[in-house]
């Protein structure tokens, strides 16, 4: 994105400004482009959040409302109707919500971030990054209102989680963020040339996605036990399921939150104790996670130079 730059120092400020989304700007100078404009970013975030609840009468209560009726809806579903037999089923089912509601609020609001702004993108000079990453802030807010539910549910069931073991929390979030934002990136990107990408992602994330992670079944008592014997090309099956990075994270919420690693009896008749969650120390969580960190780092690596490249004619394909 070529520019005659006049001696004036205001034109020559603007100038500046707009080569931040030049496919020739390298990786790192976009990342301090962005780290500059962080008050931006924060005030975007604060937007978002203000906006989804403008006229409402109670406000952000919301945030915790409506987790814990889809919560209730689950729990009813899966833990009443359906009957699994899983022992306070609804600590096992939000410990995996937790972690995954981050993830697929995160990405469908920045898929169409730069759509949904291109008013803005056509008139202000900034990292355009930045608006997908507001998706991302924003939905880590939820994520904060959605663990204060959380802990309710745990205090309101006396439920004891793993105290000894939070600090995989952090461990599991950090490759969660990376993950949502190179996603996040990479997907609003494309959406500007490609507008069924943002219908796609809502069936892939919104739905696909959701039932290939063990939220609403047990790993080691549903996916273990029958992917482990099933090969395909001499791969086991069980290694295919854990090319899913949210698998890891998932696992890793649930290990710290329901806490139950042994043989947990069923509430349903005429069932034995069973295996809920993987009996793995506390290493192999943060090794996993490691992996779907590094993954992710490249992942978003990638989404910053595809953005790069594709942003310079954002304004005319908007």
């Amino acid at each position: 994105m070529a520019l005659e730059a006049p001696a004036a120092s205001g034109v020559a400020g603007r100038a500046k400004a707009t080569r931040v989304v030049a496919s020739h700007i390298s990786v790192p100078r976009r990342v301090a482009e962005i780290w500059r404009s962080r008050q931006l970013l924060i005030n975007l975030v604060s937007t978002e959040i203000r906006v989804k609840y403008k006229n409402s009468i109670l406000g952000l209560v919301w945030s915790l409302l409506a987790p814990a009726m889809a919560l209730l809806v689950y729990a009813i579903v899966f833990g009443v109707a359906l009957k699994n037999g899983y022992p306070e089923f609804v600590i096992l089912l939000f410990s995996g919500l937790l972690a995954w509601n981050l993830f697929q609020t995160s990405v469908l609001a920045a898929t169409g971030a730069i759509v949904n702004n291109a008013g803005l993108v056509k008139k202000v000079s900034f990292p355009r990054e930045i608006l997908a990453l507001a998706s991302v802030g924003s939905a880590s807010v939820f994520f904060f209102f959605q663990a204060c539910v959380m802990v309710i549910f745990l205090v309101a069931l006396h439920w004891r989680p793993a105290f000894g073991e939070l600090w995989l929390i952090p461990v599991a979030l950090v490759p969660l963020l990376v993950l949502c934002s190179a996603m996040a990136i990479f997907l609003s990107a494309v959406n500007v040339y490609l507008r069924d990408i943002q219908h796609l992602t809502e069936v892939v994330v919104g739905s696909a996605w959701f039932w290939a992670c063990p939220i609403v079944y047990s790993f080691a008592h549903i996916v273990e036990p029958k992917l482990s014997t099933h090969h395909i090309l001499g791969i086991p099956l069980i290694w295919i399921y854990f090319l899913n990075p949210m698998v890891p994270i998932v696992l890793t919420f649930e290990r710290v939150l329901y806490a139950k690693t042994g043989l947990v009896p069923l509430t349903t008749a005429g069932h034995t104790p069973t295996q809920l969650l993987p009996t793995w120390g506390s290493m192999t969580y943060v090794e996993l996670d490691a992996i779907v960190l590094g993954v992710s780092l490249i992942f978003l690596y990638v989404a910053m130079v595809v953005f790069g490249r594709l942003a310079g004619n954002f304004a005319e394909e908007l």
